[in-house]
């Protein structure tokens, strides 16, 4: 009998360059293993194969809604590129357009009658801005008409107030500043001077307040149609 000592494991391991086994390695599985999962019989497994078939539709469903919605906002956000990406240049260019308002206010009533050479000039700055307005339009940029329209929070913006009563209250008077619309967006609001102190917007009496409905009449002589009598009590 020899009298020398088999060496650890490990320093075989070593020697030979063999990667040691990890002590948490599962073991194989065994043949009990398998008749056990085969005893628990079909039923198991189709409600398992169920489970993940709906899962994984579920988990289908939602990733085409995310892409359906995906779709849709992006072709929203190319539309609106589409519309309001000159909004930053029209809202400096309608600064012309008040240019040529202001020329036009500038001339006096009734000077252009004396003065055919002011005249001309005066229907070139005209003409100008009717061509100028057309190029804004072509491209969705709107003048706002302001004047006696009902005072609208969206497009307006009310600078002062006047009494008038001779016109519904929230009526615009008067336009300092022209405004302008950029497709269905107030590119910039109208500057105006909005009445106050007449009836309210709709009334149909002069006070403001609805006019009562009149008594029904009859229809072939229009006089009011005559009330029932009362009966009397039955004397004792």
């Amino acid at each position: 009998m020899s009298n020398e000592t088999e060496p650890p494991k490990e320093a075989s391991q070593a020697a030979t360059g063999a990667a040691p086994r990890p002590a948490s390695e599962p073991a194989a599985v065994s043949a009990e293993d398998i008749a056990e999962a085969l005893s628990a019989g079909p039923e198991a497994r189709i409600a398992e194969l169920e489970g993940q078939i709906a899962d994984l539709t579920g988990r289908l469903l939602r990733a085409h809604a995310d892409m359906d919605n995906l779709r849709k906002r992006t072709e929203r956000e190319k539309e609106e590129t589409a519309k309001y990406a000159i909004s930053r240049f029209a809202r400096d260019l309608v600064g012309v357009g008040d240019n040529f308002q202001r020329a036009a206010g500038a001339v006096p009533a009734g000077a252009t009658e004396q003065n055919p050479a002011l005249k001309s000039l005066l229907d070139g700055v005209e003409m100008t801005e009717r061509e100028f307005l057309k190029v804004l339009e072509a491209n969705g940029v709107k003048r706002i008409d302001a004047q006696g329209q009902p005072f609208n929070p969206h497009q307006h913006q009310a600078v002062m107030e006047r009494a008038d009563p001779s016109v519904a209250t929230g009526t615009v008077l008067q336009v300092f500043q022209a405004g302008y619309m950029i497709e269905d967006r107030c590119l910039r609001p109208a500057m105006v001077v909005v009445s106050t102190g007449g009836p309210k917007a709709g009334a149909t009496a002069d006070n403001g307040e609805a006019k009562p409905a009149a008594a029904p009449t009859d229809a072939a002589t229009g006089a009011e149609p005559d009330k029932p009598a009362t009966p009397e009590p039955p004397k004792a």
